[in-house]
């Protein structure tokens, strides 16, 4: 796959004018240099703010809903410092990765690594970039059945929105649920060859998180002041080496929450004053560790040590306040619709990726509908066959996060450092690179081990 000829010119841009740009709809990693793509027009540059909620979008996804189980493992004060120290771990891997890019006039990530590490390092953050997706779209499925439907992963059984309507029934059924929302909600969406098609429905999704957020934090608000709230746990729970270990199976959970790394070029390459892309990573970071903050404390708060590994389904018993099943019913049903518009936009790199992974010297996906339309089917079908026979959320993060989800957000853009082409690291920077890596392999080592171990 071509990733273009890299020289290095290490310069200064503040304007679009000065950056070569793919098309905004292009992969991951470009199938052709970059220099022979259409550029944008000064007038058509993204805004800051426009920049802030697309990086913000891609950063708040499934992970939010598995934050509170991690509080449940930490405790309440372990678990929000691990939640904002990750936030910084993952502001200064971006910018590793935007320093070298301007350095190298790169504009994906594909290009950063082909450029540090050859056609290897193309093809490496191509396949982990996939494994990722594909456990991202898993997670997603697997709430969407447990709202819906119904869920048995913590032990004990919880009724979705038409199984507490309706009762058990075949069609009531986790399996023709995702079914049936695989055949009427993703497969339209999922059809369109242009990711600027999904732009109406990205901006419902954004919506109903919202949605989601204003009634839990509202319930938790109301009980604290009924006085129907006890005092929760601050501090893990440590009896022998197995318990200390465990608490590391948060660490692919937390990783897998702020993985945006692949979409960080994409956003930067709209951006009409590249000057900002640094202040936009810096705030998209903060509104999303706040969100993250909110719903980890108030989702632990409101359920205590029976806080599930996919927190919306404790949203199915008595809440104690007024009109609480209703309220039930709202937060558990807008974070799934949520997950059912953000599925294509994640899929669309997927399938862009698998594409260039395998058929990298064949014509542009987008004209052959026949090769568009096995990919499709295909990764739909693996997707969902995941979520049916995956037994919970918990499990998907452990498997994504500990291994591929760190390589993308920590040990690519810290080896990339370490790799220092253009003489730009410094000394301190060395130093974090290696922390960073050796940090992301134990825990995940660890995480893996304590999984399996469980």
């Amino acid at each position: 796959m071509n990733i273009g000829s890299h020289s290095p010119k290490i310069e200064k841009r503040t304007s679009r004018k000065n950056k070569p740009i793919i098309d905004n709809n292009a992969p991951l990693i470009p199938k052709t240099n970059p220099k022979s793509d259409a550029g944008f027009d000064d007038s058509n540059g993204a805004s800051f703010y426009g920049a802030v909620i697309n990086l913000s979008t891609t950063i708040i996804g499934a992970g939010v809903m598995s934050l509170p189980a991690t509080l449940k493992e930490l405790g309440m004060v372990p678990g929000l410092l691990a939640i904002i120290f990750m936030a910084l771990l993952t502001e200064k891997s971006i910018e590793f990765m935007i320093r070298f890019s301007r350095a190298g006039n790169l504009t994906s990530y594909g290009g950063l690594m082909g450029d540090a590490f050859g056609k290897y390092g193309t093809a490496l953050v191509q396949i982990c970039v996939i494994i990722n997706n594909i456990g991202v779209l898993i997670v997603y499925m697997i709430i969407i059945g447990d709202v819906l439907s119904e869920t048995s992963s913590g032990g004990d059984h919880h009724s979705g929105i038409l199984e507490g309507w309706f009762g058990v029934h075949w069609w009531t059924g986790r399996t023709f649920v995702l079914l049936l929302t695989t055949l009427l909600v993703f497969a339209p969406l999922v059809s369109f060859k242009r990711i600027d098609s999904l732009r109406f429905t990205s901006a419902l999704s954004v919506g109903l998180a919202v949605v989601f957020l204003v009634i839990a934090v509202g319930i938790a608000v109301v009980k604290i002041i009924n006085g129907g709230i006890g005092m929760p746990r601050l501090f893990p729970i440590i009896t022998d080496m197995t318990s200390f270990f465990k608490l590391f199976t948060v660490v692919p959970v937390l990783v897998t929450a702020y993985i945006c790394h692949y979409n960080v070029h994409s956003i930067d390459n709209e951006l009409e004053d590249s000057s900002q892309m640094h202040s936009v990573v810096r705030t998209a970071l903060t509104l999303c560790s706040s969100v993250y903050i909110m719903t980890s404390f108030f989702g632990f708060l409101l359920f205590g040590e029976g806080t599930l590994d996919d927190v919306l389904a404790n949203f199915d018993t008595d809440l104690g306040i007024p009109f609480g099943s209703v309220l039930n019913d709202i937060v558990r049903f807008s974070y799934a619709a949520h997950l059912m518009l953000v599925f294509p936009v994640v899929f669309y790199p997927l399938r862009i990726n698998i594409d260039g992974l395998i058929f990298s010297k064949s014509r542009p996906l987008v004209l052959d509908n026949f090769r568009f339309a096995s990919i499709t089917i295909a990764l739909i079908g693996v997707i969902y066959l995941g979520a049916n026979f995956i037994p919970s959320i918990w499990d998907a993060f452990q498997f994504t996060g500990a291994t591929v989800a760190v390589c993308v957000g920590f040990i690519f853009p810290a080896a990339i450092t370490l790799r220092d082409r253009y003489n730009l690291v410094t000394k301190q920077d060395k130093i974090l690179s290696v922390i960073m890596i050796v940090l992301a392999i134990f825990s995940s080592v660890v995480a893996i081990y304590s999984d399996a171990f469980a």
